[in-house]
């Protein structure tokens, strides 16, 4: 990194910074530590992978019959948070070609230069590692397999194709659709009825929020060679009707939470109203199909899978 940028980025001029040896010497050692850390937090994107911490919560919520088991949930939400970060950092070592080109990427550690492929190669790893461990002797085997399905269907199957094929978003949303399943096989030891319908909120959700970035963002993308939807549908027509199609689709299933007995009447009454919402977003793209229209079916979308979550959840703690 740059001295002067880093000085600047600090707050300090470089003749106070260089005053004295052993303070500058200390000052940036601190400095170092907490550019190591800040890129640590990017190559991991752990403020992203709050979602990952939520979904996972609500699985295992949605599975507690009895008592609630503490350590066990901990145990969980830290393997599967792992996991998810794990898969951040390896794709940035698949994808630092592609990030080098993107405007929006190219200043995460590994295109920028702050942190060498092996490095990150090495951190990804460690972290699946324990991420792994931590969910086959803490929590169960099940959990530990989907976990490690989780993994591997990201970086050796998405990741790849994200190269080739529009459809990589909707196999994408796959791995992305699996930490709510995890939270429920931590406890029940199997894959039921009510982590299925979990797994197809999530799925569902996921792809008009991913259409609509990737409106956003289709000029980035076709810089970096990838093929997403909105790059090859120039008009919009093709993203559009799939917006609205799997907003549609997310709709009644998001009912089903209380048809399975999860869940209340408080909860169906709030997923009609988020999912008439969430569609008329959908709906305001069909007919605009600007960068303001994607943006706010990408806000809602945001608003959405937590609001939707926390009626989940409180519906089942109160009902």
């Amino acid at each position: 990194m740059n001295d002067s940028k880093h000085l600047s980025a600090t707050g300090h001029p470089p003749m106070e910074a260089s005053a004295s040896p052993a303070g500058g010497a200390a000052g940036a050692a601190g400095e170092r530590s907490v550019s190591w850390f800040s890129d640590l937090m990017e190559l991991t994107r752990l403020r992203l992978n709050l979602m990952v911490v939520l979904t996972t919560a609500i699985g295992f919520a949605m599975a507690v019959t009895d008592s609630f088991p503490v350590l066990l949930f901990i145990h969980t939400v830290l393997g599967t948070t792992l996991v998810a970060a794990a898969s951040s950092a390896l794709n940035q070592v698949l994808e630092r070609d592609i990030d080098a080109k993107m405007r929006r990427t190219q200043a995460r550690p590994i295109p920028s230069g702050r942190l060498s492929p092996d490095a990150a190669l090495a951190v990804g790893v460690g972290i699946a590692l324990v991420g792994l461990v931590e969910l086959t002797f803490a929590v169960n085997l099940l959990t530990a397999l989907l976990g490690a399905l989780t993994l591997a269907g990201y970086l050796f199957v998405y990741t790849p194709l994200k190269r080739k094929t529009s459809l990589a978003t909707v196999i994408g949303a796959v791995p992305g659709a699996i930490p709510p399943v995890m939270g429920w096989t931590a406890l029940r030891g199997e894959i039921g009825a009510g982590a299925w319908v979990l797994f197809t909120i999530l799925f569902l959700w996921q792809l008009p929020h991913f259409l609509a970035i990737a409106w956003v963002y289709r000029a980035d993308y076709a810089r970096g060679g990838l093929p997403m939807l909105p790059v090859v549908d120039p008009e919009g027509e093709l993203t559009a009707r799939q917006m609205v199609l799997y907003c549609a689709a997310l709709l009644p299933v998001s009912l089903l939470p209380t048809l399975v007995g999860l869940t209340g009447p408080a909860y169906f009454a709030c997923a009609v109203v988020a999912g008439i919402a969430y569609l008329a977003y959908a709906f305001l793209f069909v007919s605009q199909r600007t960068n303001l229209a994607a943006r706010r079916l990408m806000i809602a979308s945001v608003l959405y899978l937590p609001a939707l979550l926390t009626a989940m959840m409180l519906d089942r703690l109160l009902g």
